[in-house]
This record gives structure tokens, sequence and C-alpha cells, in this order.
């Protein structure tokens, strides 16, 4: 994922609070993070994971890490929606302050592709589809950086957000489409964008339409085998996902996020797991996958 120095800190996070349901289940999130990091073990995570660089382009990273890691500052937030239960608010778990996105602001880049192409009475072009398949499926940061340009970057970006129900993602600034900030519930609200009925019906403005919706599932249901980790290890099938992962070059610690739809049990869950501060990218993929399985387990009551 490529991703610049962060700027400064956004004064929304201490917004991120309002109407959220935030139960007494962070407190147990709080020890799984402290247990993971004590010696937990990952899945295998992919082989070679991108870095943030000035420039907004990836680099790779295949052993120790650009700059020597301060102590473990890791923190984590999970949102889950029963998509087939009676709620229209998701559950958050933990504090619902902002992430960097990483790479899974790729499903919100494709997102406002696709509502800007329904605007203009238009299917995607054929080049379009050839940057969309990659950047979800194999998260190609070559096809991020040209449909980020395409959709106007950051402006364009929260224009969409504005119509499809989302009130605390702040687009990266200039080509830095990774360092968007976003909370674990505004998540949910684009997961439901594309795996509910479109945008939210009390803002009334159009959202996705119904081939928009299953051009996005169907990109998210066939992730790189490389990448088929995140939420969806609380789920034995039925899972649709995007992952991000990032190196921070100012801290050494990594950022690791993901989103996505499940299936436990014959329900649909919808899932946002996102986290920061951790010492290495398995140990985040392991918090963020025991973070998804507690979470899951609470949201389904066993």
């Amino acid at each position: 994922m490529p991703n610049p120095p962060r700027p400064p800190q956004h004064a929304q996070d201490h917004a991120a609070h309002r109407g959220r349901r935030t139960l007494a289940g962070a407190g147990l999130l709080l020890a799984l993070s402290a247990a993971l990091l004590a010696g937990g073990a990952a899945q295998a995570a992919p082989a070679a994971a991108a870095t943030d660089s000035p420039s907004g382009q990836a680099t790779t990273v295949t052993g120790a890490p650009a700059a020597s890691p301060a102590p473990d500052k890791s923190r984590v937030t999970a949102a889950v929606l029963d998509l087939d239960g009676t709620g229209r608010e998701p559950t958050v778990y933990g504090d619902d302050v902002t992430y960097d996105t990483a790479s899974i602001i790729k499903v919100d880049i494709l997102a406002t592709l696709l509502l800007q192409a329904q605007d203009a009475g238009r299917p995607l072009t054929a080049q379009e589809r050839a940057h969309a398949e990659p950047m979800i499926r194999h998260s190609d940061n070559a096809a991020a950086n040209a449909l980020w340009r395409e959709i106007g970057r950051a402006p364009g970006l929260e224009a969409a957000n504005k119509r499809l129900g989302l009130t605390e993602t702040k687009g990266g600034s200039g080509t830095r489409w990774g360092l968007t900030r976003t909370t674990a519930s505004d998540q949910i609200r684009l997961l439901r964008a594309v795996f509910g009925t479109g945008g939210k019906p009390d803002t009334g403005a159009t959202g996705l339409d119904a081939d928009s919706r299953t051009y996005v599932r169907t990109l998210m249901a066939g992730v790189a085998s490389e990448q088929a980790w995140g939420v969806s290890a609380a789920s034995a099938s039925g899972s649709a996902l995007k992952n991000g992962w990032l190196q921070r070059s100012t801290s050494g610690l990594w950022d690791v996020n993901s989103v996505g739809r499940i299936v436990v049990d014959g329900h649909r869950y919808l899932v946002a797991v996102l986290s920061d501060g951790s010492i290495s990218m398995k140990d985040g993929v392991a918090l963020v996958e025991k973070t998804a399985r507690a979470a899951l387990t609470s949201a389904s009551g066993h």
C-alpha cells in the first residue's frame, strides 16, 4: 500500500463517538490485543507488503522494516452489522476513532467511480475496468493511482461518500489516498452501500445501483488467494473482502485493516476491523483476525 507521511491528526476523532453503540466488549478487545502481541501467531501474510513513501508509490518490504519500530502501541476497533437482522446501526467494539485506511480505501475509490459513471449515464469503460479489477483483486497500487486521479482525488471521494451516508471519512491529501482517515462504523456504511440496497434513504441521494453493487461484490469475492485473510477468519465460507496494510516510515509500526461481508450460520454480517501501531505486519494480521472472531462470536451470540 502506498502511503506517505501522516498528515496532521484531524480534529474529528472526538466526534466519531457520537451516535455509536460501543459495547462493554471494548475491554475484551484490549485484552485480546495484549494477549496476541505477547505471542499469538497469524496466518501467512502476503510475501511482500507495501510501505509508505514520499512519492506516494509503494516500496517492497521483504525483511526488516525501514525504521526501527518503537515499542508496541497497537489499538484496534471492530464494527459488525447483521444484514439479516433488524438493526440499521453497527455494534462497535472499542473506541470508534479514525485510522489510516491503507488499501481498504480502494473499495471507496471504486464506489466513487461507479457513482460518477451512473451520473453520466454510462457503464465503466474498458480502461476503467482494467484498473478496477486488479485494484480490488490484487490491491494494485498503480491502478489505484490512476482511478484516484480520475475520480477527482479527495474532493471526488468525499462528494460520493456524502451520498453513501459516510460521515467520518476524510480523503488523503494530494496523491496520498492510503492516508485517507476513516472509522470502523463509516466502513460499515460503505459496505451497506455495496452489500445492502445502495445509498442511505434518508440522504435523499441516489446510491449505487444494482449493477454497480454486483460488480463491487464480485471483485471483493474474488481477491487473490494471498490476500484472503482478515475478517474472513471469522467465517468458513461466503467471504467478500478487501484488506489494507501499511508500515509507517515515521515509526516503523503497522496499520493493518480488513473489511467485508462474511456468512455465519446463514446470517450475512458486514465486518470492519481497523488497527494501527502493531510492531509487525504478522502481529497486525493476528490482531485483526482474532478481533474479527471475537466480535462475531459476540454479535452472533455464541
